[in-house]
Order: C-alpha cells, then structure tokens, then sequence
C-alpha cells in the first residue's frame, strides 16, 4: 500500500511541476490531483506524522494564529509540515503534505500544523484525525458561499461530536465556539479576563446573540469583540465556561502592539506582542493554547508570541514611495471593526486606501461593509482612495460614514489607486484590503520591489 501511495504522489508532483512550466502556477493544484487518485491521502500522509498534528480553524485570523502556534512550536523542537501560504482547502492541506512526502513511507517532519476553512474542517478532520483541534471564532463570513452562520455551526458541531480522540481548543469568549465543548470534559479554554478593554455596548453587527441551548438571549456582562466577551443565560443557566488560558491587563498600543500578562496552568508570563488589536491577543492565546496542549513550555511559548512576523496584510508594514504602508486585511464586519478600532487609537488624521473586490474568494455580496463600523473613523479621514471591483460601494459607504465628499477619489485600478493613494498625502497610509484586493496590492508591491515574491 505505500509503495502504490508513492506511485501517486509522483504522478501528483508532475502534475504539479506541469502546471508551473505552463505557467498555471495553483499552489494547491498538485494536492488536488493527489486526492484525485486517492480520496484518502490527507489522512494516509498525515499518518507519518510521528507527532501527529493540530488544525485550526476560524472566520478570522487562522494564518496569523497558525504563524504564532507555529513560532512557539518550533522552538519546542517540532519539525513541522504546516501549510504557511495559506492554502487552506483539502486541496491545499493535500498538497503541503505532498511536498513533504519522501519515498517508502518517509516524511520531512514530525509535527503537522493545518489551518483549514471552516467549509472544509468536517472533512479534514475527519481524514487526519489530529491531535488537538483549535476553534477560535465563528462569524458571518461570505454568505453567498456558506449561507448563515448556523450553517457552518451545526458542522462545527458534528465535528466536535465525532472527533473524540482529538483535544479540542476552544475560545471561551465565543459562545457558538464554546458550546462545543459542552459534552467534553478534556476541553481546553481559552479568553480575556479585563473588563478594561470591554466596549460600552455589543455592536450592532455583532453574530451568536442568543443560547444555542434554549433560543433565549444572552446576557453578555462585558463585550469584547464583535459578539465575544463574558455571557450567559438567564433562561436556562448556560454560560461561558471559565478559561484555563487567559489574558490579562490588556494594553492595546495602536498599530504597533499590544501587551498583556498571559494566565496559564503553568503559570504566568508578561507578553509584548509585535502585532496590533484586541483581535491578535485573541490569536495570541488561542496559539499559546493550543501549543500548552501539545506539550510548549510557557518559555516557548512567550518566546514564539513575542518573535512573531506579521502575515503579509495582516497589520504588515512595507516603506514605498517615502511613506510607511500599513496593510490590514478587512473581510467581514467582526474583522473589519476591530481593524478600524485598531486605528481609532491612532493620533490625528489618517490617509486610507480602501481596496473593495467582490471575487469569488471575497464574497459576491460585499453588503457586509455597511454593517462595518467605519464611523468609528469617518471624523479623522484625511483622505480615502477607493479601488477595487466595486470602488464605488466603497466611496459610497464611506460617504454616508461622514467622510465629506471632496475627501473621497475613486479609482478602480489597484495600482493607479495606490499612486494616488501615496501622492495625495504624508506620513502612515493605511490600506484597508479584502481578500483578492490584498493579493492584487501584493502583486503590485512585487513588481515594484517593494515586497518579496513569496508570503504566508
């Protein structure tokens, strides 16, 4: 049986190595072949794990959350497989293990790391049997593709039902996440514990505001982020369990970081995080979590957190055109708030490029910007440039946000809206990119040198 499963793995690689030289390029285009000639690779390579492996999956931050589980991981010794474009379909799981597939049963590493689409996590998990599963968050997220949020949910739950020889990882600040855990005595929680960074009152998009248990309302005493924060049930008693892993005294320093005391079973640990937002110390301890689980030191795991590199255009900052350019990925209300709280803590006035696209991979409906909350920022817009496919939408949102009119250009072309983006002002610029409108800008800063031809 191996050597057939090394016979298609060759052919899968040729596949792949086709492809390049035709100019195809598709990093998950061999790992689709591979499951072509055997739906049950994922799980047959993953068995050479000698470690086993850990998935993770969220609506957002799974690759920022993979890159911190994965710094922390590798100084506690693992050798891991881990998928860090990005490439996060069973097609892409596929082919990150493809690519470490030796000959006569071999593979280059020890550890699998696997962030996975929350569409896709069912199967995956159900093929690799992991380890440890981390659950970080769950909101609305391209309608046209997953429908409502219940959706995604009831398969969460079915793969918590069945995956029984897996620690599950869960944010105990989400409640859709949380009550997955209800039947599973060995779950690991994790959340924040400071109602000092608590918002006044839960925001109007907010997702999971009612018992998954009775249908009743819940009653949330602090509101952290988008629906995540401190709850319960009045009507049936249900509540958010207590995290073994916490943070602390959080100190949200704008655009450059964020610092918090990290509570653990082993203990505590002061974090200086390079990354900015509530939403990255979230990240941060479901990564810290979900490595205490597989066996990190809190050493480790301070050390992973506080080492981390941004993910390209998730709060990356690349020097073009005289000027700093801040990159933060916007994809769905929950994340595109806190992006905007993030800059809110930011001082004077603010030069934004936002790039609107409505591919496949960001949605058909992008009716989500106007549940975002850009009035959070619209009083300190100096200047907003907006390209992108639907541009337009874009300036208009912007518009009724309280931006004035004379401070808003349209240009659809990415890199022309950038030039002008860059011309028109000084000091920070602020790109606001969903998904493919990030891939465009990048393609764009590759050209000009700006940024490297490869990116988690």
């Amino acid at each position: 049986m191996t050597a057939a499963l090394d016979a298609k793995v060759v052919a899968a690689r040729a596949a792949g190595a086709l492809s390049r030289a035709t100019g195809r390029g598709g990093t998950s285009l061999p790992g689709k072949v591979l499951l072509r000639l055997e739906p049950h690779a994922i799980g047959r390579l993953g068995a050479r794990l000698g470690r086993g492996s850990a998935v993770i999956s969220a609506t957002n931050g799974k690759t920022t959350t993979a890159a911190m589980a994965a710094g922390i991981l590798e100084r506690a010794g693992a050798r891991l497989v881990h998928n860090r474009a990005g490439a996060n379909m069973a097609g892409g799981i596929a082919a990150t293990l493809l690519g470490a597939a030796g000959r006569r049963g071999t593979i280059a590493g020890d550890t699998g790391l696997f962030e996975v689409d929350e569409f896709w996590l069912g199967q995956v998990v159900a093929d690799l049997r992991p380890r440890a599963l981390l659950l970080a968050n769950l909101s609305r997220d391209q309608l046209d593709r997953y429908g409502e949020l219940d959706t995604i949910a009831e398969r969460w739950a079915e793969v918590a039902e069945s995956a029984l020889d897996t620690r599950l990882v869960l944010n105990a600040d989400d409640p859709t996440v949380a009550d997955l855990g209800r039947h599973r005595d060995d779950a690991l929680y994790f959340g924040v514990e400071d109602d000092g960074v608590a918002l006044a009152e839960m925001q109007h998009a907010a997702d999971a505001k009612h018992c998954r248990r009775c249908g009743a309302p819940y009653r949330y005493d602090a509101v952290y982020l988008g629906h995540l924060g401190h709850y319960h049930c009045d009507a049936c008693g249900a509540t958010r369990p207590a995290p073994a892993v916490a943070a602390e005294r959080v100190v949200l320093d704008g655009v450059r970081g964020a610092r918090f005391t990290l509570r653990t079973p082993a203990g505590t640990a002061e974090i200086a995080l390079p990354l900015p937002g509530l939403y990255n110390v979230y990240n941060a301890l479901g990564a810290a979590a979900l490595a205490l689980a597989l066996g990190a030191g809190l050493d480790e795991v301070q050390a992973g957190l506080q080492a981390v590199s941004p993910a390209f255009g998730r709060a990356e900052t690349l020097h073009i055109g005289g000027r700093d350019l801040s990159i933060m990925l916007i994809k769905n209300p929950a994340g595109a708030n806190e992006v905007l709280r993030t800059l809110a803590l930011e001082e004077g006035e603010h030069d934004v490029f936002a790039v609107l696209n409505d591919n496949v991979a960001d949605g058909r409906d992008v009716s989500w910007v106007w549940d975002a909350d850009f009035e959070l920022l619209a009083g300190r817009v100096r200047r907003a440039t907006c390209s992108g496919t639907r541009a337009a939408e874009m300036a208009l949102r912007l518009k009724y946000a309280g931006v004035p009119a004379q401070r808003l250009v349209v240009e659809p072309s990415v890199g022309e809206g950038l030039d002008h983006a860059l011309d028109a002002g000084q000091g920070p610029l602020f790109a606001l990119p969903t998904y493919t409108a990030m891939l465009a800008l990048r393609d764009v800063l590759v050209a000009r040198g700006v940024a490297g031809s490869s990116f988690a």
